[in-house]
C-alpha cells in the first residue's frame, strides 16, 4: 500500500513561544463508536464486525438498524458486541444500508431502551449518536409540546425527532435544519425509510469509507479498513448524504464541498489478539517493537519539529492522564539534556492556565487518538490566539493530526485495550528521540541497550506475576518514585484503577513526611521504583521509614535490598533516563494480573472508554 500524507508541513517561522500538549492516550471524557453501510453487501454482518473492531470506544450497550423493503428494523440491547449480537441475531438483520452503534453511557442509564439506534414517533428514522447535545433539555420540552413522545432518557433521541420534523423537505434539508438547532459536540449517522444514510459531524470525528460498491459512515477508520483503504475525512460542520450509490457532502448552507480521497496507509487492521488472551497482554508484549518504531521518523519533520523547540522563547508541555505523565517526563528530559525549561499543565486546565499564548506560541498536540476533547479544546484555543500547531499522535488521519501544522507519529499501531500500554512507551521513546535531537546525541549510545532492557523486562515477568498474586487482595496501593520515577508512579497507579479497581496513588517520595507516613502501617502495600542511580539512597531511606510502620515494601529494581519483601528485578541501565519506560512494564503486567486475580476484563475497564470525545 503506498503511503499517502494529507498533511503539509508548515514550520517556518521564528516562534517565541512553544507549548507542547500531549494528549491521553487512554479516556477522560467518553466517546461511542457509530457506522453507517450503504452499498451492494448485506449490511448488518459488515456492521457487526465493524462495531466488533471499535468496541474499545464505548461497550455499555449495542444496536443496530438497516433498511429492507421500504421498513426500518431496529435491534439493539445491553452488553458487549458479542454477547448482544448472539442473543438478538444482530448480523442476520436484512437489508444492505444500515446503521450501528456501541455505548458508553453519559445521559440516562444502562438501559436497552437508552441503547442506540434511536428512532422518533414514525419509526421512519433511526439515529446512532456519539458526543453531548447541550441543548437537548430544552430541544425534548419543545418537541414534546408539540406532541412528540420519548422513550428514552438520552440527549441522542431529539436528533431523530427532528429529523423527523424536517424528513418531507428531503434528507438534505433535514440534516441541514437539525444541525442548526443542535448545540454541542457531535457526530451523528440516520437511516432514512427511503434507503438513505446521512451523516453530520461538529467537533467530533466522522469518516466515509469509500468501497467499490458502496460507502460506509464511520466514527474511526477502523470500522471500516478490513474492506477498504480509500477514506474522506470530513471537517467540522460537513454534512453528508449516501442514496443510490451515490455520495454527496455539503456545509451548512448546502453549499457542495469537494474532499480528496485519502489511502490510509497505517497498519490498523491487525487488530487480532493472536495467541493472547486479552489485547492489553498483546500489547504490554508488542513494546518491545513499537519502542523502536516510535524512533523511525521523517528526518525533515523531525529536524523542524526540533528547531522550533530550541528557539522557542517559552515551552508549555500539558496532556491528560497518561500523557500527563508523558509530559512531567517530558520536562525533566528538556531541562536535563536540553537546558530548556518548561511548564506542564494539566489538559483540562489549559483555558485557565494558557491563556498567555499569541502569534508567537507554538502549540504541540501529542496524542495516541487524536480526538481527545480537551487536547482539541487546547488546539482551539491556541488557534484562536493565533498559534501555530504540531502535534504528535499515533493516528495521523485524526482531528489533531490534520488540524496541525506539522505531524509526527508514535508509530505504535492499533491499540485497542482501554488502558495505554505501547501507547505510553511509544510517546517516551518519542520523547527520548526528540531530547537526543536536541542536546545532539547524547542518548544515543544507550539505544540498543536499552531496547534488550525492554525485551528482558517482558520476557522476564515472573516476579511481577508472583508479587501481584501476593497483593490482589489489597485495598490501597501506593507507589513512590522520585525525580524521573515519579511520573512513573503516577502511571502505575493509573494502572492499578484502570484494570485491577484498587485504590493507587503515586506518591512524590520526598513528600512522605508531608502527610504520606500517616497512611503507613500493617497491611499498607507501598510499591518503591527505585533503580541504582542518582535517586537510589533517598529512597532505600523512604522504604526503611515505610516498613519500620508495617507496610509490605515491594521494590522494582536493578538491584536487590533486604527491605524488600518482594523484589521485581530490571536490568541495570548505563544511561539512567531511559529507566522510566524499563520499569513502568512491570507495573503494567503487575495491574493486568491483578486484573485477572479479581476476575475483571483488563481489556474493558468498567465506566471507561478508550478516548474521551465529549466533555
Amino acid at each position: 500500500m503506498t503511503v499517502l500524507n494529507p498533511y503539509k508541513i508548515l514550520l517556518n517561522g521564528d516562534y517565541s513561544t512553544l507549548i507542547v500538549v500531549l494528549s491521553a492516550a487512554t479516556f477522560f471524557r467518553s466517546m461511542c463508536s457509530i457506522i453507517g453501510y450503504n452499498g451492494k453487501n448485506s449490511a448488518a454482518p459488515l456492521i457487526v464486525d465493524s462495531l466488533k473492531r471499535m468496541e474499545y470506544r464505548g461497550y455499555d450497550s449495542v444496536g443496530v438498524a438497516t433498511f429492507d423493503s421500504g421498513n426500518i428494523l431496529v435491534r439493539k440491547g445491553i452488553g458487549k458486541v458479542a454477547e448482544v449480537n448472539k442473543n438478538l441475531n444482530l448480523g442476520q438483520m436484512s437489508g444492505n444500508i444500515g446503521i450501528g452503534h456501541t455505548r458508553w453511557a453519559t445521559h440516562g442509564g444502562v438501559t436497552d431502551k437508552n441503547a442506540h439506534p434511536h428512532s422518533a414517533c414514525k419509526k421512519d428514522i433511526a439515529v446512532v449518536h456519539n458526543g453531548i447535545i447541550e441543548n437537548y433539555k430544552e430541544l425534548k420540552e419543545e418537541l414534546m409540546s408539540a406532541g412528540h413522545t420519548f422513550v428514552s432518557e438520552t440527549d441522542s433521541e431529539v436528533i431523530a425527532h427532528i429529523l423527523e420534523i424536517h424528513y418531507n423537505k428531503g434528507i438534505k434539508e433535514a440534516m441541514i435544519e437539525t444541525c442548526k438547532r443542535l448545540r454541542g459536540n457531535y457526530a451523528f449517522v440516520a437511516v432514512f425509510q427511503d434507503g438513505a444514510i446521512g451523516g453530520a459531524r461538529y467537533e467530533e470525528p466522522l469518516v466515509v469509507g469509500v468501497t467499490n460498491d458502496g460507502y460506509f459512515v464511520s466514527s474511526d477508520v477502523l470500522g471500516f479498513l478490513e474492506y477498504t483503504d480509500k477514506a474522506i475525512f470530513l471537517e467540522n460542520g460537513d454534512i453528508c448524504v449516501v442514496d443510490n450509490s451515490k455520495l454527496e457532502i455539503f456545509d451548512s448552507q448546502g453549499r457542495p464541498i469537494a474532499h480528496p480521497i485519502t489511502q490510509v496507509a497505517w497498519e490498523l487492521g491487525d487488530i487480532d489478539k493472536g495467541k493472547y488472551a486479552h489485547h492489553t497482554l498483546k500489547e504490554i508484549n508488542e513494546q518491545q517493537l513499537t519502542v523502536i518504531h516510535a524512533g523511525r521518523q521523517d528526518e525533515a519533520v523531525m529536524n523542524k519539529f526540533c528547531d522550533v523547540l530550541v528557539n522557542a522563547k517559552d515551552i508549555y508541555i500539558t496532556g491528560s492522564g497518561t500523557s500527563h505523565h508523558s509530559a512531567l517526563i517530558f520536562k525533566h528530559m528538556l531541562a536535563r539534556f536540553g537546558k530548556i525549561r518548561a511548564e506542564t499543565v494539566v489538559s483540562s486546565e489549559s483555558k485557565y492556565a494558557l491563556a498567555s499564548m499569541d502569534s508567537n506560541s507554538v502549540l504541540i498536540a501529542i496524542s495516541q487518538s487524536g480526538e481527545t476533547a480537551d487536547v482539541l479544546d487546547s488546539v482551539r484555543l491556541a488557534r484562536d490566539q493565533g498559534a501555530k500547531i504540531l502535534s504528535i499522535v499515533n493516528v495521523t488521519t485524526s482531528s489533531l493530526a490534520r488540524t496541525s501544522d506539522a505531524c509526527l507519529s508514535t508509530n505504535c499501531g492499533p491499540e485497542i485495550g482501554v488502558a495505554a500500554t505501547k501507547s505510553f512507551t511509544s510517546q517516551l521513546a518519542l520523547i527520548y528521540n526528540i531530547t537526543d535531537r536536541i542536546c545532539k546525541n547524547c542518548l544515543a549510545t544507550e539505544k540498543a541497550e536499552f531496547v534488550i532492557a525492554v525485551e528482558n523486562v517482558i520476557s522476564n515477568s515472573a516476579s511481577s506475576i508472583r508479587a501481584a498474586a501476593q497483593i490482589k487482595d489489597a485495598s490501597d496501593v501506593y507507589l513512590l518514585g522520585r525525580s524521573l520515577h515519579y511520573p512513573i508512579a503516577l502511571e502505575g497507579a493509573l494502572k492499578m484503577k484502570e484494570l485491577a479497581y484498587v485504590h493507587a496513588e503515586g506518591i512524590a517520595a520526598g513528600e512522605l513526611k508531608h502527610g504520606p507516613l500517616a497512611l503507613m502501617e500493617k497491611n499498607t502495600v507501598v510499591i518503591i521504583l527505585n533503580p541504582h542511580d542518582a535517586t537510589f539512597n533517598d529512597t532505600i531511606s523512604n522504604a526503611h521509614e515505610i516498613k519500620a510502620r508495617g507496610a509490605t515494601v515491594i521494590g522494582i529494581s536493578d538491584r536487590k535490598e533486604d527491605i524488600y519483601d518482594y523484589w521485581i528485578e530490571i536490568p541495570h541501565l548505563k544511561e539512567e533516563a531511559y529507566y522510566p519506560i524499563v520499569e513502568v512494564i512491570p507495573l503494567q503486567i503487575l495491574a493486568y494480573q491483578m486484573a485477572l486475580a479479581k476476575n475483571v476484563d483488563p481489556d474493558y475497564p468498567r465506566n471507561l472508554a478508550k478516548s474521551v470525545t465529549v466533555r
